[in-house]
Order: structure tokens, then C-alpha cells, then sequence
């Protein structure tokens, strides 16, 4: 039977993607303690914008949305393919995969560091490793918290949004649905995670300006990743033949094989 399921070209699909997915969403969380200026990144100078009364802002961004929106992304094809029990469950996966992975991440910081550990990395600049280790990996629980509740609202929020989008459009304008419940689950994410770690911290007028331009950022790379969808739906209507893909998108809206072809509109 184990064979057989190997075999079967869309759950390898599904294998792949979930593997990516809780990859991703591990690797963004673990780089995500770095700040980095996209300003500098791209060669420009600060944007300098005022909002809510807040002036002087800058894209200073975390490098977990380097890669965050590519979980958006494979959230969009799953729904599409899979449905949204597919997304909810690689969702709950990938959640309880990063408290796990920040569980561990504190038992290592407690682990008492060898001397020659410490001894060595002195050589190579790096005055005390355990410290740079614990600042690096031992993030506050209060941004735990609010990263991985964000993520998860955000995840519904995506699956029902693009769900309740596609009921109404068919198989037509994905772009719509997908780029559509990204922008919204995404305006959600940032502001969860920043009220959550930072209201004891900040003003509501700076969680409201320090979250409109991550949003921004985020909304922007939303947009300009609407082709990778359609290459990604191509490639696998390739992969699995244009039938498979047929019925797997209508499977994924929960409709039956008996129901009448034009209840769900032929990709256009």
C-alpha cells in the first residue's frame, strides 16, 4: 500500500509542499531575531515617511519576511489543489513544528557550553558564544507567542478568505484569490505579532506606523509574487495532466464528479 501512495503523483505533491512549508516557516522564525534595512539592501535612501503622527520611518525589517511570504504562497496552491482541510492541517503542523523547534532552541541555550567551544570561537572574534548564541536563539517569549499566534490567524484568515474568493469566481482569477486573501491575512499578521510583543513597549500610534510598513513591504512582495502562482499551478497541471488537476481543484472545493461540469467555471 506504502508504494502505492509514493507512487501517487499528487500526494507527493502534498508531501513536498508540507515539507516545505513547515521548512520555511522553521528557517524564517530562526533568522528572524536579525534586522536588516532594505533601504540598504536595494541602495536607496530611507524613505522617511510620517504616519499616525510617527516620522522618520524606514523599512527596518526582520529577515524572516525574506521568506515569509513564500508560506503564503504555498497556502494559495494547496487551497487550490488540496482545499482547505489540506491548509489547516500542514497550518497545525507547522505550528506545533516551530514550539517545538523554540523549545528546543531554549534547552540548548541551557546546556552548559565546552571551554573549548568558548576557547575557539574567542579566536575566530567572537568574544563569548554562549552570549551571542542565547541573543541570537533565546527570543522573548512574548515575540514566541505573538509570531506563532500571528501565523496561525493569519493561516485561517488566508484559507477562508481565498475559499469564500473562489466560491464565487470558479477556477477563473486566481490572481484575485490569491493575491486577495494574502493582502488581508497579511494586514492581520503584522499587527498581530507586533501587539502582542511590543504593546507594553510601544505606543498604539508607533504599532500602528511600524506595522503598516512591514504591511506595506509585505503587500508590495504579495503582488509581484501573483506569476509565481500560475507557474506553479502550470507545472503541476504538467505534473499530474490537466484531468488530475481538473478534479483535484474541484475536489478541493468540495464537489462531486456527478455535479454539472459548469457548476465550476473552466480555468480561463
Amino acid at each position: 500500500m506504502i508504494h502505492a501512495i509514493l507512487k501517487d503523483r499528487p500526494t507527493k505533491l502534498l508531501l513536498g509542499f508540507t515539507a516545505f512549508f513547515c521548512c520555511n516557516g522553521l528557517i524564517a522564525d530562526a533568522i528572524g531575531t536579525k534586522l536588516f534595512s532594505l533601504e540598504k539592501l536595494i541602495g536607496t535612501h530611507p524613505a522617511n515617511f510620517t504616519l499616525f503622527g510617527q516620522s522618520g520611518l524606514a523599512f527596518t525589517l526582520t529577515c524572516g519576511v525574506l521568506l515569509w511570504p513564500l508560506e503564503f504562497v504555498i497556502t494559495d496552491i494547496i487551497n487550490e489543489f488540496y482545499g482547505p482541510k489540506a491548509v489547516r492541517r500542514i497550518t497545525y503542523t507547522a505550528v506545533i513544528l516551530i514550539a517545538y523547534a523554540f523549545l528546543m532552541y531554549y534547552l540548548a541555550i541551557l546546556i552548559p557550553p565546552a571551554d573549548i567551544w568558548l576557547a575557539s570561537s574567542a579566536k575566530q572574534g567572537v568574544p563569548n558564544i554562549q552570549n551571542a548564541f542565547s541573543a541570537i536563539f533565546g527570543q522573548t517569549s512574548l515575540i514566541i507567542v505573538g509570531s506563532v499566534v500571528a501565523f496561525l490567524v493569519s493561516q485561517i484568515v488566508d484559507v477562508t478568505v481565498f475559499h469564500q474568493i473562489k466560491k464565487k469566481t470558479g477556477n477563473k482569477h486566481l490572481w484575485l484569490r490569491a493575491t486577495g486573501s494574502t493582502l488581508i491575512s497579511q494586514l492581520v499578521d503584522s499587527y498581530i505579532v507586533l501587539f502582542i510583543a511590543f504593546s507594553q513597549y510601544f505606543t498604539w500610534q508607533q504599532i500602528l506606523a511600524i506595522g503598516m510598513m512591514n504591511y506595506i513591504y509585505k503587500a508590495t512582495v504579495a503582488i509581484l509574487l501573483t506569476p509565481m502562482i500560475y507557474l506553479i499551478e502550470g507545472w503541476i497541471e504538467k505534473y499530474v495532466g490537466h484531468e488530475t488537476a481538473h478534479k483535484m481543484k474541484r475536489a478541493a472545493m468540495g464537489l462531486q464528479e456527478e455535479e454539472s461540469p459548469g457548476t465550476i467555471p473552466a480555468a480561463g
